[in-house]
């Protein structure tokens, strides 16, 4: 039996979401796409998760898309399954930025193409030693996708984006890190450890608090400040009698660690 290309897996509220095609550097196809909105959507739905972990198996974390099937499309002068998968794709991107769980790219290898900006696409971005990441799309002729041209703008620039998509240069982890596109770097022979124990700490977290912020910092990046100050009192009359919140006071009054999440 074929082994599937997206694994699902959940543990200690953490649910780990694996591109498993290594043999090929987990490129993009077949029903690749939609099995990774299942997925996402499965993950968003499940009360036991509270934190969303997307990384690759073997040595990559995505080398984008299945350029052989491309070409075939080519030969055929067929657009409609490239329109089809845009439009998934995009349905994809938006459903990472609006679940109310936090989704952290484990960047592990080579995340180039495509795989680049899903990376970008989520909350967080923490990379191995070995991570890449290349906007390789010029390559082949062809624009970035995936949300590229509204996230890397914000992460690096505009001028150190218009350069990164026009070369198809190829980055290091401490380049990526130095640009922003990544927050944190782990040792590659610990990575999956790493970046497992620190998913748990936001798994942790307390959950409806978490989500307001998420919430709140994608609203701040392009709200006036008025509208953040009234989402700030909307999010903080919201909270303020939860569950977690009164658990999170009592704890530092008493000089303990928090226990959220008790209600469930």
């Amino acid at each position: 039996m074929e082994a599937p290309a997206i694994l699902y897996d959940v543990s200690t509220h953490v649910c780990v979401i694996t591109f498993n095609r290594p043999e090929v550097m987990n490129a993009l196809s077949g029903t690749m796409r939609e099995e990774l909105a299942q997925a996402l959507q499965r993950a968003e739905t499940d009360p036991t998760v509270r934190c969303v972990l997307l990384t690759g198996a073997g040595r990559a974390f995505c080398a984008g898309g299945n350029i052989s099937n491309m070409v075939e499309l080519q030969e055929r002068q067929d657009t409609r399954p490239m329109t089809e998968r845009l439009a998934l794709a995009a349905r994809v991107v938006r459903q990472m930025r609006s679940m109310s769980k936090v989704v952290i790219a484990a960047v592990n290898g080579p995340a180039v193409g495509a795989g680049m900006n899903i990376a970008l696409a989520c909350d967080l971005r923490w990379g191995s030693e070995a991570a890449r990441f290349g906007e390789s799309f010029v390559k082949i002729g062809l624009v970035p996708d995936w949300g590229g041209f509204y996230f890397l703008p914000r992460l690096v620039g505009i001028s150190r984006a218009m350069e990164l998509m026009m070369t198809g240069e190829i980055i290091n982890a401490e380049e990526a890190l130095r640009s922003g596109i990544i927050s944190r770097i782990f040792p590659q022979q610990s990575f999956r450890d790493d970046a497992m124990k620190l998913a748990c700490q936001f798994a942790a977290g307390p959950a409806l608090t978490l989500a307001r912020i998420k919430q709140g910092v994608y609203r701040g990046a392009t709200s006036t400040l008025d509208e953040a100050l009234a989402y700030e009192q909307e999010a903080q009359r919201e909270v303020f009698l939860s569950a977690d919140a009164k658990e999170g006071m009592r704890a530092f009054l008493e000089k303990r660690p928090p226990r959220f999440g008790q209600e469930e």
